[in-house]
């Protein structure tokens, strides 16, 4: 599904992704884990059309680097962003039609929170509730690919539970996606391969399952 190849990312003089290579195959989830500043997001950002980068990023063998966002969005690649970016004044309906005209009566019976609250002003969601938005939205789009950044970010353990529920039915119905996401253990225990970045560099990669019992994964990023 998607193959990422060499991939380097500059903010001005500074590097900040160092020739990465890695892939997504069709129906996996992928997990980037790392601390702040190894690099995750800012990979998502090039994936997406967000940043300037060099190498090479496939989708299904079409290279996209350097398309316009709106260009990659329409060949298939969709990204939750991290904090959710909902539109806080307009209602949670007019957040999904913006996703897509169509499909907004699925993504209420996938998530009946939000037709409960359709015409609240999404601004006063929870964060929990904004999340399952900005992934409703998303999913309207019928991405071939999802791309999530951060998604437990802020949020409580219980609520943190719920999204990542969300995201395992997800994963159950076949959605392909990339996780970027701090919370290594929910990670991993969700995804089916990983990538551990540190300082814009990949310095492990495996099975989701056996990075969970890696001692070095476990002492820098599970608490062990």
């Amino acid at each position: 599904m998607l193959e990422v190849t060499d991939l380097l990312v500059r903010y001005g003089a500074v590097q900040v992704v160092h020739g990465i290579s890695f892939e997504v195959k069709a129906g996996e989830v992928v997990a980037l884990i790392g601390a702040n500043g190894a690099g995750k997001t800012t990979t998502l950002a090039a994936i997406s059309g967000l940043v300037r980068a060099r190498g090479a990023v496939r989708l299904e063998g079409r290279d996209i680097l350097g398309r316009q966002p709106h260009q990659i969005v329409r060949a298939g690649i969709v990204q939750v962003p991290e904090g959710r970016a909902v539109l806080a004044r307009m209602s949670v309906e007019e957040n999904l039609r913006l996703g897509s005209r169509d499909g907004v009566a699925e993504a209420y019976a996938r998530f009946p929170v939000l037709r409960d609250r359709r015409a609240m002003p999404a601004g006063n969601l929870s964060g929990g509730e904004q999340q399952m938005l900005a992934i409703a939205r998303a999913l309207l789009a019928r991405p071939r690919l999802l791309l999530l950044d951060e998604p437990s970010l802020g949020l409580a353990p219980k609520v943190v539970a719920a999204v990542f529920g969300v995201l395992a039915e997800l994963k159950a119905s076949g959605v392909t996606m990339l996780l970027v996401e701090q919370n290594a253990a929910r990670a991993l225990r969700l995804a089916d391969r990983a990538y551990v970045l540190e300082l814009g560099r990949i310095v492990i990669s495996g099975r989701a399952g056996d990075l969970l019992g890696d001692e070095r994964v476990a002492r820098a990023y599970l608490g062990a």
